[in-house]
């Protein structure tokens, strides 16, 4: 008797697919559970699972490029998109720009999967970021041999990556070529349909030249952009500011806003530094009133910037007013506030917010031992001073760098510790550089060392041989002594290296105009009237009992002449300018380029006596806060 076997009807068992678990995962150790899940369940292997591990482990916040390499290595056919995913990951890593190209030549070398149009982009910023000119022009011929020469996200990285290499000549012929339409540089048209809209490629152009310093080709190809972004204003503005043409920045930040692109938190960002700079208080309030009137957060960036303008422009309380209202601070805001305050000479509160910052659990940085440092400069304060710096480097841990070297020298200076100061000079690290000297030399003119004072300045002149500063610091060292033959030697050095000194200036800023001063400057609209003022001061200090510090006129020269010297400097033309431009009590807020002289010095504490005035100074080094016949440095700088 036959009979048949019945087998159950058995339906093959599929565990149920996690895929959609893989986009929903936190942390690089959810995706590892995941992938450990398909390679039990023999999934790994499926395309689109193991395209989606890919994408999150090389693409993700908490991406891991290394992971990603590995499950990239264990695919059977990536197609261009797990290649082109890959070396996006690696051209953007921190770590691994280089691996991105050879993760490309790997491909190309291959040919099982040519690269596409987003294969380039990433490739090319590899390039840039490594600095590779060549292998950028390599890779700018395969793109020409794929076809994608004409893509504008391949034209706009082929351009950028010639800019971020310093390449300007290539990045111009491919700017004009590609972009402009025409093609040559005796521009003859090709297709006047060019991209002459595409603002990024434009923007790319212009930070350029900003990066090397070529503000004029910058600027004239900013004003033939048919079409401007933010991106346009805010380089044109940063580039400005970075290259000390502050007037420039703020002329260009005026210009935006009668445009219709409305600045936005990079552009407040980037004019701010010039504002600081130039001490243009007003426009600096305006800023931070656009600012809170169009809800752009003040976080730590912009509000680090709004302290920095702020104490440089003379409203030191105006700074712990912003650092008080931050949200969120960290080392760089607690930076800001302990430096302003330094260089006002609040070195008692400098140290209190230090206290303070490091019972918020906030470590402090190199930066922030510089400000502190600083403030026991300022105020002489030489036993805490070498008490900080050796918390720094035997509690804290960190290695001096060379500013650090140069607080302490500027404080053992100041104080008169001038063989104590050599003495740190000679067993630094690292060399010392012109700063340091400079440092030293100005500490020997104050305390009238010649000897140490003649041997930092041969260091000085040796280091920076076209620099005025040495020159001028030991001449006027010899003229402080009454040697004039010396004197005569340096100057006639000066003449025959064509060294000039640097002219004093001044910028006070009245009703939003910034009005700058040169020494014995009479090309002011208003100079009769300023020469006049300058008249009242001199006749009423005298009146005072005021004799002019003829010292500190470092020429040989009669003692009238010594006199009418000291009256024409720029910081008393500015002051005397603001004295006939606001009314009565109005506080006035001076810049200068230079460190303020005893004669300037001295006058205007009788100055804001005599007109009821505040008057506020910042000079090369520091501020002076002058009132009823007082400055705030109590005569210490």
């Amino acid at each position: 008797m036959n009979s048949t076997i019945l087998k159950p009807n058995v339906t093959p068992y599929h565990p149920p697919s996690r895929l959609p678990e893989i986009r929903v995962c936190k942390t690089i150790r959810e995706l590892k559970q995941i992938h450990a899940f398909f390679i039990k369940t023999a999934q790994s292997d499926d395309p689109s699972v193991a395209t989606e591990l890919l994408k999150l482990s090389a693409t993700s916040d908490f991406r891991d490029t290394q992971y990603a390499l590995s499950v990239f290595g264990k695919m059977r056919e990536p197609n261009c998109f797990a290649w082109n995913t890959l070396i996006r990951a690696l051209a953007e890593s921190d770590d691994s720009p280089l691996e991105a190209l050879l993760m490309f030549c790997k491909m190309v070398t291959d040919g099982v999967v040519e690269p596409n149009r987003f294969t380039f982009p990433s490739v090319l910023k590899a390039c840039s970021r490594l600095g590779k000119l060549e292998d950028g022009k390599q890779v700018h011929g395969l793109a020409v041999k794929f076809g994608f020469d004409d893509d504008e996200f391949v034209v706009s990285n082929l351009l950028r990556m010639y800019v971020m290499c310093g390449n300007m000549e290539d990045a111009h012929v491919l700017f004009y070529r590609k972009v402009v339409g025409v093609e040559d540089m005796k521009g003859l048209v090709r297709d006047k349909r060019r991209r002459e809209g595409n603002v990024v490629m434009w923007n790319v152009m212009i930070d350029g030249y900003v990066r090397l310093g070529n503000l004029d080709t910058a600027r004239q190809l900013f004003d033939k952009m048919p079409q401007r972004s933010v991106v346009s204003w805010n380089v044109m503005i940063s580039g400005y500011a970075q290259n000390g043409a502050f007037m420039g920045a703020i002329e260009m930040f005026y210009k935006m806003q009668m445009g219709d692109v409305s600045p936005n938190r990079v552009t407040l960002v980037s004019v701010l530094p010039a504002i600081s700079r130039i001490g243009a208080l007003e426009l600096g309030k305006w800023i931070h009133l656009y600012a809170e009137k169009n809800k752009i957060q003040i976080d730590d960036v912009l509000g680090s910037a709004l302290m920095d303008m702020y104490s440089k422009c003379g409203s030191i309380e105006k700074a712990i007013q912003v650092f008080e209202k931050l949200p969120k601070r960290n080392v760089i805001t607690w930076n800001a506030i302990i430096g302003g305050l330094a260089m006002h000479g609040r070195a008692n509160l400098a140290l209190e917010y230090f206290s303070m910052m490091e019972r918020s659990r906030v470590n402090p940085s190199d930066v922030t031992y510089i400000a502190i440092l600083s403030a026991c400069s300022h105020a002489g304060l030489v036993d805490k001073g070498r008490s900080f710096f050796d918390q720094m480097v035997n509690v804290v841990g960190l290695q001096p760098r060379i500013e650090h070297y140069g607080c302490m020298v500027d404080l053992l200076g100041r104080a008169g510790l001038l063989e104590e100061a050599e003495e740190l000079i000679l067993n630094m690290p690292m060399k010392p550089d012109d700063v340091i000297w400079k440092a030293l030399l100005a500490a020997c003119k104050m305390h009238k060392n010649i000897e140490i004072g003649r041997q930092a300045a041969e260091v000085l002149m040796h280091l920076a041989p076209h620099d005025s500063g040495a020159y001028v610091a030991l001449s006027n060292l010899y003229a402080s002594s009454g040697d004039w033959d010396r004197v005569a030697e340096v100057r006639l050095m000066m003449k025959d290296y064509d060294i000039r000194k640097d002219p004093g200036c001044s910028w006070i800023e009245i009703d939003g105009v910034i009005h700058e001063f040169l020494v014995e400057d009479s090309s002011h609209p208003r100079a009769r009237e300023i020469h006049s003022m300058l008249e009242e001061i001199s006749s009423k200090l005298n009146m005072e009992g005021h004799k002019p510090d003829i010292t500190q006129v470092f020429l040989n020269v009669d003692e009238e002449q010594k006199e009418s010297a000291l009256h024409y400097h720029s910081e008393k033309i500015a002051v005397a300018f603001g004295l006939i431009s606001t009314t009565p009590k109005t506080p006035l807020r001076i810049v200068k380029n230079l460190r303020i002289c005893e004669d300037c010095h001295s006058s205007m504490k009788l100055i804001s006596k005599i007109y009821e005035r505040k008057i506020t100074i910042r000079d090369r080094k520091r501020f002076h806060h002058f009132e009823n016949g007082l400055c705030s440095c109590m005569d210490y700088w």
